[in-house]
């Protein structure tokens, strides 16, 4: 069943873990898993200290080209009728240094302990949610 915004957002919010989707400009799409904090209908993501083979990351580039995302949380269980996904569309943007970078690592921290050990000093994703959209087995 389909499930309002409200509950949709509700859900969302509550999750530790979710896949960002981009695509770059010729809509070759990239997808990865994110940890994330949400307030209201802004989601932020931390570019962190965690091993990568590069910090040119595509998810960045993509975002450059192409602002618009979208972000999935889901629920899994054996037990069907358990199971619930939640979308988060929006535009993106890459926030470097100042107060919104400040405001969400201050999120991140609050959410992840391993962020309160290392706060994330690289860029941060900022993405402004337009639609929220959800499905769940059961309501």
């Amino acid at each position: 069943m389909g499930m309002n915004a409200e509950e949709a957002r509700a859900r969302f919010h509550r999750e530790r873990i979710a896949r960002l989707a981009t695509t770059d400009a010729q809509n070759t799409p990239h997808l990865v898993p994110v940890t994330f904090a949400a307030l209201g209908d802004r989601v932020m993501i931390a570019i962190d200290h965690k091993p990568k083979t590069t910090t040119d990351l595509r998810r960045l580039r993509n975002i450059r080209e192409n602002a618009t995302v979208s972000l999935l949380v889901d629920h899994y269980e054996e037990d069907w009728a358990q199971l619930w996904w939640v979308r988060a569309d929006g535009h993106a943007r890459i926030v470097e240094a100042g107060p919104d970078h400040h405001h969400a690592v201050d999120a991140l921290t609050e959410k992840y302990s391993q962020y309160r050990r290392r706060r994330p000093a690289g860029p941060v994703i900022v993405v402004t949610v337009t639609r929220w959209s959800g499905w769940a087995y059961t309501s």
